[in-house]
């Protein structure tokens, strides 16, 4: 067939190249604009993750460098001191980017100082405030022994991403802050009402609520306190400080785990810690003497005028 032939579709030889030669450069320019636009997809996704990144960064660093907000009323030592169920020590906050001023035991002394340093996420907790609220009560109501009460949050990655713990934190600091006479009432609810392990933990509403029913005074301070997580920075700062140790007035390194419970800084520890016999046991032993509701009363110790609120 000549070049000049014609096919059956009427297209000539040369017609029939030209036309591929066409498609061919049709799909050729074709395929480069899709590279192009890959190549452009992929640059523009790296330099995405890229800035992502930068943002990420940033964003810790910054976080990093914020000063820590000012901590509660009568909480200087990271904890509140209780003489009576109702009765707290007065102390000035901790000021933003300040440090805590531990408290000093009277070593010469015969009331026994109680420190418990716990976690409202905590089930060892609250079985050992369970077992052992009303013994303390009474050891308060005799003057025979303080306690040190030191809310903090290690268990925020058991409650499904809601940070049960440095929420209920919190509202500690904020009943300590606005109603400091009440934080015994407080933190007896908040055990009476903890949540199942592992589960989504209580809402700030819910909170509220449990405040609200124990009680506690100043109710619309604490709400907005709850909800505004007004003490947020000094709970991260306060657990920090614990786990990183050492632990004022003790032999302890650093908190590793909850409850640590010290008594006139010899730390405690049982196999089970809802008993009240052992810890009555392990008091008497530190302390040297017995003690129990109708000990004759040791002199309580005076305490400081509570502060006015913070607004």
């Amino acid at each position: 067939m000549s070049n000049g032939d014609t096919a059956d579709d009427g297209a000539t030889t040369n017609e029939r190249r030209e036309a591929a030669r066409e498609k061919a450069r049709a799909l050729r320019l074709q395929h480069k604009k899709k590279e192009r636009r890959n190549r452009w997809l992929i640059q523009g996704g790296i330099a995405a993750v890229v800035i992502a990144a930068l943002v990420i960064v940033a964003f810790v660093v910054v976080g990093a460098n914020r000063p820590v907000g000012a901590g509660p009323l009568n909480m200087q030592s990271d904890g509140i001191t209780l003489t009576k169920t109702n009765v707290a020590v007065g102390t000035p906050a901790i000021p933003a980017g300040g440090d805590p001023v531990p408290t000093v035991r009277d070593k010469k002394s015969s009331v026994v100082t109680i420190r418990i340093y716990l976690d409202y996420d905590c089930p060892i907790c609250r079985d050992f405030e369970k077992g052992n609220a009303t013994q303390i009560a009474g050891l308060l109501s005799s003057g025979a022994a303080t306690i040190e009460i030191h809310p903090i949050a290690i268990l925020d990655h058991l409650s499904q991403g809601t940070r049960y713990s440095s929420r209920a934190a919190n509202a500690a600091a904020c009943v300590a802050n606005y109603s400091p006479g009440d934080f015994w009432a407080f933190n007896r609810a908040m055990y009476a009402s903890q949540p199942a392990e592992n589960t989504s933990g209580l809402t700030d509403q819910r909170i509220t609520s449990i405040v609200r029913g124990a009680g506690v005074k100043n109710m619309d301070s604490i709400a907005s306190c709850i909800a505004q997580e007004k003490f947020k920075s000094w709970v991260t700062a306060a657990t920090d400080r614990a786990t990183a140790g050492p632990l004022p007035d003790s032999s302890v390194k650093k908190l590793a785990g909850t409850p640590t419970i010290l008594v006139n800084g010899l730390q405690y520890t049982a196999s089970n810690w809802g008993s009240a016999a052992d810890f009555a046991a392990f008091v008497v032993q530190v302390a040297g003497q017995s003690f129990n509701e109708n000990s004759t009363a040791t002199p309580t110790p005076t305490a400081t005028p509570t502060p006015a609120p913070t607004k």
